[in-house]
This record gives C-alpha cells, sequence and structure tokens, in this order.
C-alpha cells in the first residue's frame, strides 16, 4: 500500500472511498462541514435511521455521495464531541481500517485526521493511521492455498490533515507508523507460522536476512556447541529432549557513538512448548507455537529501528529452542549450573522461558547495556491476573518502569505494573540447589520475575510478560504483534 499526505480541502480531492467521522450527538465534524448542505442532510438521515449511533467503532456505508469527488463514504464513529479523546479516536480509525480493507477501493482518503484531538498532534495521528492500515492490511497466506484476494494491487492511502498543519510533523508520524506497522506485521507472521516451519534454525535465518537489509545492523548467531563453552546450561536443559538444536540471536545495531551505552532487548523464543516432561493438557496445546512471540517481537523491534535509522545503539537477543519431551528431557528434580554460576533446581520443566532467559539475560550483561527490558510469554499467572489488555510491567526501577508505561500508553499498547520484591524471594527456595526454578501456587508472575531478577545483578532492567497479550484465541486466533508498538515507541522516546 502506498501512503500520502494532502492538505487538499475535501472537494478537490478524488477517491473511491472517504473516511468520514460523523459525532454521537449529531454535532458535524471538521470534515463534515466542509461538504455540500444535501451531503450534510443525507448523513443525518442515515444517522436519524438508526443504522449508526456514532459510537466509537460504528462505521456504515454511504454509497450516494453527490457531486463530491468521493465515490463512497464510511462513516466511522467518534462517540460524543465533549468526549472524543485518544482512545475513541483510535478506536474509530481501527474500526475504519479493518472495514475499508474489506472493499475492493484502490484509493481511500483518511478525513479522521482533520478532528482535533486531546493529546494527539499531527505526527501522533499520521503515526497511527499507518499503523493501523498496515495492521488491517495484514492477511496470512503463508500455508495456505493460494486464494483469490479481491482487495487492488495497487493500493493507495491519503491521510488528510488540516490546512496550515505541521506537514513536516505529519510526514515523520507517517513515516514512523509505516516502520512500526510493517515491522509488526513481521512479529505477526513469525508468530503465526506453525511450529514445524519457525524453528530455531529459522528465526536465525530471519536474523540474518535483517542484518544484510542493512549496514547498520550485525548478527551473530551462538550454537550449541558455543553455549556449551559458556555455560549456557540453564538454556541448554529446555532443548535437551528435542531433535532441533538451540540458537542464541545477537543482532546488534549501530546508530550512535561506540562510546554510547546501548539498550538490549532480550526476547523468549520457545518455538514449541509441550511443557516437556511436566507436559501441558492436550487442549488448545497448539496455540504452544506463540511461545516465541518474545523472540518475535525483539527481531521486529530491531526491524523498525534500522528503517527508522534511530540516533541509538541497540542490542538484540533471541533465545531460541523448542520443549519437547524425549529420552533425554530434563526432569522434574535435576539440578543444572547457569551461565552466572548459581545452581538451578527444576521442579518443572513447562516453567521453561525463565530457564533461557537466565542464561541469555546474563550474556546480555557483557554489552553494559543502560536498560535491559526482557520480552516473554512467560506466566498463565499474568493472563489470569490482567487478562489480554495489559502486557505486565515488572522491575526494580521506577524510572524505566515509568518509561515503559508511558510508551505503552502513547502508543496504544499498554502495560500494568505488578509487584516485584525481596519478600517473594524466599518462594524460590531449593534444599538441594541455589535456587528453584518455580515458587507456589501464588504470585507465579511475580516469582517468575523475582527468578530472572537473580541474572540481572543491578542492571537497570524490567520484565515484560506478554503471556495474555501476544496471541488471540478463539475464531480471531493469531498472533497480534504486541508488544512491537509499546518497545518501538519506548526506543523513539530515547
Amino acid at each position: 500500500m502506498e501512503f500520502q499526505i494532502t492538505t487538499d480541502p475535501i472537494h478537490s480531492l478524488q477517491a473511491d472511498l472517504g473516511i468520514l467521522p460523523v459525532y454521537q450527538d449529531g454535532k458535524p465534524s471538521a470534515a463534515a462541514s466542509s461538504l455540500s448542505p444535501s451531503l450534510r442532510s443525507r448523513i443525518a438521515r442515515a444517522m436519524a435511521s438508526g443504522d449508526t449511533q456514532g459510537k466509537p467503532g460504528d462505521t456504515l456505508l454511504l454509497t450516494e455521495t453527490g457531486n463530491l469527488g468521493i465515490k463512497r463514504l464510511l462513516l466511522a464513529g467518534l462517540g460524543r464531541k465533549d468526549k472524543l479523546d485518544a482512545r475513541a479516536w483510535n478506536k474509530a480509525l481501527a474500526a475504519a481500517a479493518q472495514r475499508s480493507e474489506r472493499s475492493a477501493s484502490a484509493h481511500v482518503v483518511d478525513l479522521l485526521g482533520l478532528e482535533t484531538v486531546p493529546g494527539l498532534d499531527e505526527t501522533r495521528k499520521a503515526r497511527n493511521s499507518a499503523e493501523q492500515w498496515h495492521h488491517a492490511s495484514y492477511r496470512y497466506t503463508a500455508t495456505r492455498k493460494a486464494a483469490k484476494d479481491a482487495r487492488p494491487k495497487d493500493r493507495r492511502l491519503t491521510i488528510a490533515v488540516a490546512g496550515g498543519a505541521d506537514l513536516a510533523a505529519a510526514e515523520q508520524g507517517l513515516k514512523q507508523g509505516q516502520a512500526i506497522g510493517r515491522a509488526r506485521n513481521f512479529a505477526r507472521e513469525l508468530g503465526n507460522l506453525p511450529a514445524n516451519v519457525c524453528t530455531p534454525a529459522y528465526l536465525a535465518s530471519q536474523a540474518r536476512k535483517l542484518a544484510r537489509s542493512s549496514p547498520r545492523v550485525t548478527a551473530k548467531i551462538l550454537l550449541e556447541k558455543e553455549m556449551k563453552e559458556l555455560g549456557m546450561n540453564s538454556l541448554l536443559s529446555v532443548c535437551e529432549g528435542s531433535q532441533l538444536t538451540p540458537r542464541l540471536i545477537v543482532l546488534r545495531y549501530k546508530g550512535a557513538s561506540p562510546k554510547a551505552a546501548p539498550v538490549a532487548l532480550v526476547g523468549k523464543g520457545v518455538t514449541f512448548d509441550t511443557g516437556g516432561i511436566s507436559l501441558k493438557p492436550g487442549r488448545a496445546m497448539d496455540e504452544m507455537k506463540f511461545d516465541m512471540s518474545g523472540a518475535g517481537c525483539v527481531l521486529a523491534v530491531m526491524q523498525a529501528a534500522a528503517e527508522l535509522e534511530l540516533p541509538i545503539n541497540l542490542v538484540v537477543l533471541a533465545a531460541a529452542v523448542e520443549n519437547m519431551p524425549g529420552g533425554r528431557a530434563t526432569k522434574p528434580g535435576d539440578i543444572v549450573k547457569a551461565m552466572s554460576g548459581e545452581t538451578i533446581e527444576i521442579l518443572n520443566t513447562d516453567a521453561e522461558g525463565r530457564l533461557i532467559l537466565a542464561d541469555a539475560l546474563h550474556y546480555a550483561l557483557r554489552f553494559k547495556p543502560s536498560r535491559i527490558v526482557d520480552v516473554a510469554t512467560l506466566t498463565g499467572a499474568c493472563l489470569m491476573a490482567l487478562g489480554r489488555h495489559y502486557s505486565g510491567l515488572f522491575s526494580q526501577s521506577d524510572e524505566l518502569a515509568e518509561e515503559l508505561r508511558k510508551a505503552g500508553e502513547d502508543s496504544g499498547d499498554p502495560v500494568w505494573r505488578l509487584p516485584l520484591g525481596p519478600e517473594y524471594m524466599p518462594e524460590l527456595k531449593s534444599n538441594f540447589a541455589d535456587m528453584a526454578n518455580i515458587g507456589s501456587r501464588y504470585a507465579g508472575a511475580t516469582t517468575a520475575a523475582c527468578f530472572l531478577s537473580r541474572f540481572v545483578k543491578d542492571a537497570n532492567w524490567a520484565h515484560l510478560d506478554i503471556a495474555g497479550t501476544a496471541w488471540k484465541t478463539g475464531a480471531s486466533k493469531g498472533s497480534t504483534g504486541r508488544p512491537v508498538p509499546l518497545l518501538t515507541e519506548f526506543l523513539l522516546a530515547l
């Protein structure tokens, strides 16, 4: 899809479809105010009919537009005008993008950006528009019989901004939104691929491909032999039962002075998680292909950073393994020594994400990062606590936690901070090792974060538990690509 910005008046625009904002209370939007009286009356009658109430997310297609150069109008509800905020505007944008992508329109004009929205400047509106249209345009086709796509091949989206608006700011937002949208769809594609395709080796190949696409990115892939030499026995214990060998993917992006400390992002990449000897129930086990979503996310954020040529240094680590039962598989009660030198009693082999992250986080310390953020589909406990709306945030640093919280709020990819403190550490006591890999049945997301905190020393670190937000289940099953928007926003703010 091609994107562009325009400040041209509505009556001079030519398009197949226009996204026209409307309000629940009947007050005219900025875009509607410039339409002819007859067309405004037609819109008023359509709303009075009850076919749409103008609530955020409501849409209604009008096929008669009179002499307007835009052939059809999609009415997009914003709710009450006096209650308009970023949440309502973004909900209308998402609904309109989804509805438009089901049409055969080759050229769409998005008029939502003409509205004045508290908390959204021209940059943010253009960024959100491009990102949402990329999100709506995604189709998974990799392992399906080729089906005819009814959408025109050469599609174009024109984002209208008010005359006199900061055009440079809108263009910057458009560039950012396209990079975020493409990166998020890349993460979604990796997550949606089946585990017999998206293996540890496949993730490594995607990382190498990413590095080849930018002169600022270099890739290093650690194989099993190198990990053994480094003492990464915690990570390696997870894949003992699998015939697929692990990979530790290390990508480095250099966008600032070599003396500038990098940001480190670490992702959990369990390409399929059976639970190992602590076997999971069979129901919905197919969704365990999404257990590599943390790795897919950090690779995608690296893609966005390189595309935007951010003036920072960035290190991305993705620990890629497969967790399977087998004759050599790690057993409950086995003890391994992590790269840090500490021993771990593995009481449950289904608590494997923290085992691979323990060594990956410790390895990340060698880059002396200013911040470390790990991303993992780590615990069902976090899903039970927060559902599928918020990712769980854990950090010993109030400053870093606030940076991530704000990035989540600004990007519409929110997090909720959960407790992390020494009072939870006794849960991980072991009679036979320095620590156990699980605690009791209570506060499971927190005790998992406490476990990870043992391997970052005094680093400026945060943990994002995305078990509830990385994918959708049911009829809409599929990867969400979260938290790519949050983490890209986080890097942009830096």
